[in-house]
């Protein structure tokens, strides 16, 4: 029984729908096996209906805990029991740890924006941004941006724009800070407020595997040379909306980096020691890259 209960507390994973396009089981799986660790990361593709469910066999089962992407990082917090300072803040989680029947949640995605984009803190110091999405990855963005850079202006673009002005609403209360603008994600009406920034971060899955032919815009114009063009994308690597950045000189900043900063904060949270980053990062973007080659 010991062993088996054993067993049990080392389970973590991702939860999401769906998960084809994730390399979190890749990541962990290796980073377990060379930290030597009998902990073992799977995937869960939970449909929405079952989402409660889920997190209740969390508990029942005992297992450590488990990852949060699209679509529930927001979702997932009425079923935690108590959030981080960050999580609760941004109104997302992508990490919950167990203990004993208590859902801790934590957002380490804030981890993997600030790492990215801390070499670049000069340039985006004192500068106007625009962020396009409005979703849990969006609002890590912006949290991020506010607590831990100077930023003159946070431009947000979406699909809807009544969700992307209730989302400035709310850092507005969160975090007083006010100087949002709010436009539709339409490509003419776009191209102004993205060419204006001196940083542009897609927060969308617009882009991801398999859908490899997705963009935000496909208007070259809208980037120029010294801009800095983030896309949290990290499958595949160099996405449709990169290439577009790139075509006009702006500098490109893939989700790879992001993506295991993020999940060695995971890491550390579920097994307190740290991930041997230097080598996942190798193993990953050479994982990407195979898996590349294979589909063309």
């Amino acid at each position: 029984m010991n062993n088996f209960n054993e067993i049990k507390s080392n389970i973590v994973g991702v939860f999401g729908y769906p998960l084809q396009h994730s390399l979190s089981p890749f990541m962990h799986n290796n980073a377990f096996q060379l930290a030597n660790l009998n902990f073992i990361y799977t995937s869960f593709e939970i449909p929405i209906i079952n989402l409660k469910s889920a997190v209740v066999g969390v508990k029942a089962l005992g297992i450590k805990g488990f990852n949060v992407t699209i679509p529930y990082k927001e979702k997932i917090i009425d079923f935690i029991d108590n959030l981080s300072e960050e999580s609760s803040i941004i109104g997302a989680v992508n990490t919950v740890v167990n203990e004993n029947g208590i859902l801790h949640g934590y957002n380490t995605d804030t981890n993997g924006i600030f790492e990215t984009l801390f070499p670049l803190k000069e340039y985006i110091d004192n500068s106007e941004v625009t962020i396009i999405g409005s979703g849990g990855a969006a609002r890590s963005a912006i949290f991020t941006l506010i607590r831990k850079f100077k930023i003159n202006k946070i431009n947000i673009i979406n699909r809807s724009k009544d969700r992307a002005a209730t989302l400035a609403d709310y850092f507005a209360a969160k975090m007083n800070y006010n100087s949002f603008e709010i436009y539709e994600l339409f490509p003419p009406e776009i191209v102004n407020p993205i060419r204006d920034s001196a940083l542009v971060i897609n927060a969308t899955p617009l882009g991801l595997y398999p859908e490899i032919e997705d963009s935000p815009t496909e208007i070259v114009d809208s980037f120029h040379k010294g801009q800095v063009v983030f896309d949290f994308v990290y499958n595949p690597l160099q996405t449709k909306f990169l290439q577009i950045a790139e075509r006009n000189g702006a500098k490109k900043i893939n989700g790879l980096k992001m993506f295991v900063e993020q999940g060695a904060k995971s890491f550390e949270l579920w097994t307190n020691q740290t991930m041997p980053k230097s080598k996942i990062y190798q193993l990953v973007e050479e994982k990407l890259k195979t898996d590349l080659e294979k589909v063309d």
